[in-house]
């Protein structure tokens, strides 16, 4: 059997490696397809290296560009691999450009999709990322769940119920699987001489904040007054980077705010769990932090990742009130009681995952639609 995945930014290189180490230990051959959507060495490369990823298959390098230029750049190159690879299922993960063209390539040569995090919901169409994991999920045979929640948004939804397997989190996977090499490898609270519980880690970068100068202003803003009381520390991705100099706004002036280039898993994964508070506007930085058991405000009105914000590990904080960002930052505190330990699996979901994939039907037996007709389950 063949699986061809599809990857372009940094969660999803994270996601995809305890995925492809279990394709690898059930025999199943993997081609990997990085589209260029993180394109630079902070971004993309260093992920590949820590995380011990075989270097791609195919890279697009497509970079950066509006949202209709990027995605058709990677359906085209997308599309000529799958012609010539034929893989028996194509594999994409997440709410990115690179995830939607990966789905509707494939879908457009009835190869089969499975889609990882399927099911998740903001709720917010104008959030690019939504509609991209929407559209995903309808174009997907499979539909890898990380949550309960997740299951019962596609059962909402109407999804055929044999198209849906909760597995679990393969994000926690990853952080099981490199929390030794982070400890071992990782100095980089030593090298900023921070202290354990000290400082607050903050990371911004979605489009619905870098794309206003009210919000972004508002963020900096915000994350400055926090540091007068607890240092920050802002690794800066190069959409924000340049989204403050296009609109020529004053990052904080202050030794008490850390700005640092962007940083590798290890390195994040550390500073996550010396942090008093994350402050965020990440999907996979709310979880990750929660790995890390450090409470999280995320810099948004609304989150995909509800359990958290339930059992009381997460706070939304809106990114165009200064007041209550500060407000939320500065009082944020673990939850008197523990978080479900199952609430994101055991650790074990890409286990899961590959099994599933190899117990599918191959798309060489003469079923291109991925084996399943109407009357039919998988075994």
């Amino acid at each position: 059997m063949k699986v061809l995945t599809v990857v372009g930014a940094r969660p999803q290189f994270v996601k995809a490696a305890p995925l492809s180490r279990a394709l690898a230990t059930d025999g199943i051959s993997e081609i990997l397809v990085h589209t260029g959507q993180h394109y630079d060495h902070a971004m993309a490369g260093r992920f590949f290296e820590e995380l011990g990823i075989r270097a791609p298959d195919v890279n697009l390098g497509v970079g950066s560009d509006s949202h209709g230029r990027q995605t058709a750049r990677m359906l085209e190159g997308i599309e000529a691999v799958l012609v010539t690879e034929e893989p028996d299922w194509v594999v994409v993960y997440g709410d990115t450009n690179s995830t939607l063209a990966g789905a509707l390539a494939a879908a457009k040569l009835h190869i089969p999709v499975a889609h990882i995090e399927a099911g998740l919901r903001s709720f917010n169409r104008r959030m690019p990322e939504e509609v991209n994991r929407v559209l995903t999920d309808h174009a997907a045979e499979l539909l890898f769940c990380p949550t309960a929640t997740a299951v019962e948004n596609l059962r909402r939804e109407g999804f055929d119920e044999r198209r849906i397997h909760l597995v679990g989190d393969v994000m926690y996977d990853a952080a099981i699987l490199f929390a030794a090499r982070a400890e071992h490898l990782s100095d980089i609270r030593e090298r900023l001489g921070l202290d354990d519980g000290g400082y607050v880690v903050a990371t911004v970068h979605r489009a619905e904040n870098t794309d206003s100068p009210a919000r972004l202003s508002a963020i900096l803003c915000a994350l400055a007054r926090v540091a007068a009381e607890v240092p920050v520390v802002l690794p800066l991705h190069p959409r924000t980077r340049a989204a403050i100099e296009r609109y020529g706004l004053a990052l904080p002036n202050s030794d008490r705010v850390r700005i640092i280039e962007p940083v590798g898993y290890l390195d994040m994964l550390m500073l996550l769990k010396g942090a008093r508070v994350v402050a965020t506007d990440s999907g996979g930085v709310q979880k990750e932090a929660f790995f890390a058991g450090a409470p999280c405000v995320t810099l948004r009105t609304e989150t995909e990742w509800v359990e958290l914000v339930d059992a009381g590990w997460n706070r939304l904080a809106p990114p165009d009130d200064e007041h209550a960002m500060v407000d939320r930052i500065l009082t944020a505190t673990p939850p008197d009681t523990d978080a479900p330990a199952t609430i994101y699996g055991d650790g074990s979901a890409a286990r899961r995952i590959a099994r599933i994939l190899s117990e599918g039907p191959s798309r060489r037996d003469g079923r291109p639609d991925g084996g399943t007709r109407q009357g039919e389950r998988r075994g």
